[in-house]
């Protein structure tokens, strides 16, 4: 029995101890709650009873009416073996109603002293079962480790009338609470933030920020992106890093053009042209010849143009018979006019282009207007001793009309060739 003593002192120890290294937030004994409290430990006879000491297993029912009083009943069960002499084992019932005064209760851990009423029932194996009054008191201690759980440790003194008995017990376990009013952890003094900015005036380096200004850290007001222009007045919020740019946030635009200057090869935009998303003005045929001055905007590509976006270009006044290509000798004259206009550029590449009317399908006569400027590239070749390499020839058929298709006279004017400075290779 020494050693069932020895090893609930020690487990009784031990949660104690437990108590105080348990990791807490603010929990304390609430009122208005109730509490469950199973509990483990030890009964100790006193010395005439011829019993040995035993192992009891309680169960507390209590009711906190406020933080600091409460009340509660309590069973104790055990079950004792009989000493030397001819006695017979008992089991036995405690049975207290307590009242408890609890100390520091918003605290985490609050001790208590508690005394109350109750009965005794003792019931031999032997012999016939015995109740008597009992009066108790002792201490306790009660560890919140959270809102509703702490662990407890209790030591009462047990005086019992009849055969006046002097019994001690010892218990500890755990407590639950249920319901009651939470106490509040008391509320630090708010910090002086005079610009209301949510950073207070000793972290604050930026103290006179305008209410409703969103700010770092340190109080001052965002730049996310780093352009000098606060983010609540910056319209530009996602300028890159390193780019200038004006009180409102936005990239510089100096020439006006829709471009921002970092992104603009075309710097020195005069006001109003239209331009391409570099920044340059359009230059929608690519002959070199911004649209805005371009007379000649569909120019093909590859001839070389004059200032006015038009190709270097004669048109010579040589018109075929319907279904022809032959070069009647009427027009040797006008073929002249043609090599001279080739000799004036003759380190370019010329194109020689045939054209039809609309008479006829499409696939005949463009193959009719190839063989028109082939028979003119020819001629010049052979009468005028031109660089062959430098003449290309190449039918468009009816698709460049310069006058209708709707009289004779005009179809007469579409069965022409042109000659075109500077030409590409045809594909």
């Amino acid at each position: 029995m020494k050693t069932l003593k020895s090893s609930l002192a020690r487990t009784f120890a031990v949660l104690l101890c437990s108590a105080f290294l348990c990791v807490t937030g603010h929990a304390a004994n609430r009122s208005d709650s109730f509490s469950l409290s199973p509990m483990i430990g030890g009964y100790i006879f006193e010395g005439d009873q011829d019993l040995d000491d035993a192992l009891t297993y309680s169960l507390g029912l209590g009711y906190n009416l406020t933080d600091t009083w409460g009340t509660e009943f309590v069973l104790n069960y055990f079950d004792a073996n009989a000493g030397n002499s001819s006695g017979s084992d008992v089991a036995g019932l405690v049975y207290r109603l307590d009242t408890l005064y609890h100390f520091m209760p918003n605290s985490a851990l609050v001790p208590y002293i508690a005394g109350g009423l109750g009965g005794m029932s003792l019931d031999p194996d032997n012999g016939k079962s015995d109740t008597n009054f009992l009066v108790d008191y002792g201490v306790g201690l009660k560890y919140f480790f959270t809102d509703d759980l702490a662990l407890r440790g209790d030591v009462r003194h047990i005086l019992a009338f009849g055969d006046p008995e002097n019994n001690f017990t010892y218990t500890a376990g755990l407590t639950y609470l249920m319901g009651g009013k939470s106490k509040e952890a008391p509320k630090p003094l708010s910090p002086i933030d005079s610009d209301g900015d949510g950073v207070t005036d000793i972290h604050d380096l930026c103290a006179d920020t305008p209410a409703g200004m969103g700010v770092d850290g340190a109080g001052c007001p965002l730049d996310t992106d780093g352009d000098g222009a606060y983010d609540d007045l910056d319209q530009c919020p996602d300028t890159p890093a390193g780019v200038a740019a004006n009180t409102i946030g936005c990239p510089l635009d100096s020439d006006s053009d829709g471009v921002y200057d970092y992104l603009d090869e075309c710097p020195g935009t005069p006001s109003g042209l239209a331009v391409d998303d570099k920044g340059c003005p359009l230059d929608s045929d690519g002959d070199g010849v911004y649209d805005d001055n371009d007379l000649c905007p569909d120019t093909p590509a590859g001839l070389m143009v004059d200032d006015q976006g038009c190709p270097l270009s004669i048109t010579l006044s040589i018109e075929f018979d319907v279904d022809q290509s032959d070069i009647k000798p009427s027009y040797h004259d006008e073929l002249a006019k043609g090599a001279a206009f080739i000799h004036k550029y003759s380190n370019q590449k010329i194109l020689v282009a045939g054209h039809t009317d609309s008479t006829g399908n499409e696939p005949y006569n463009e193959a009719l207007s190839q063989r028109r400027a082939e028979s003119v590239r020819a001629y010049l070749v052979e009468n005028f001793k031109l660089d062959a390499d430098k003449l290309f020839a190449r039918g468009f058929g009816e698709k460049a009309p310069i006058a209708s298709n709707d009289t004779i006279t005009g179809r007469q004017r579409n069965r022409r060739v042109e000659l075109s400075c500077c030409a590409i290779a045809p594909e």
